[in-house]
């Protein structure tokens, strides 16, 4: 309800600002073009399952990367990093695993990593990939 009413809120005091799953998207594929043109091979994009959800599965140097996309306008509340709470990281995790066990590749010897790729600011400036982000314990 309250997510409803702020949107319909800057809708109406900020007409023309993009809807927040707008900008999501946005911000998802400038993060999938920058990982790519990083060296990353994207393997899947919007992984859900029941529970949780992966933006982008990425082959980075032979590693799995489980990336978090994130945009934040502005850094209250710590950021677009800080954003990434435990239960977020929680539910990616179940996302993960799900993933890798329903994928058809075999990746058994395969090292995997939890990844974030935030933008700060108002406008979708330059990302920062952070590897390692966090774990899956």
């Amino acid at each position: 309800m309250l997510r409803w009413l702020g949107d319909r809120f800057r809708r109406i005091v900020c007409p023309g600002a993009p809807a927040p799953q707008a900008a999501g998207a946005t911000a998802e594929s400038r993060a999938a073009r920058h990982l790519r043109l990083h060296g990353g091979r994207i393997l899947a994009r919007n992984v859900r399952c029941r529970g949780g959800e992966i933006d982008l599965v990425v082959e980075d140097r032979g590693t799995i990367a489980f990336v978090e996309v994130r945009f934040r306008s502005g850094g209250s509340h710590g950021g677009a990093a800080a954003s990434i709470t435990r239960t977020k990281q929680a539910r990616i995790v179940r996302a993960a695993r799900h993933w890798l066990a329903t994928d058809g590749r075999d990746h058994a010897h395969r090292a995997c990593r939890f990844d974030a790729l935030v933008f700060e600011g108002g406008r979708l400036g330059s990302p920062h990939w952070m590897r390692g982000a966090f774990d899956a314990g």
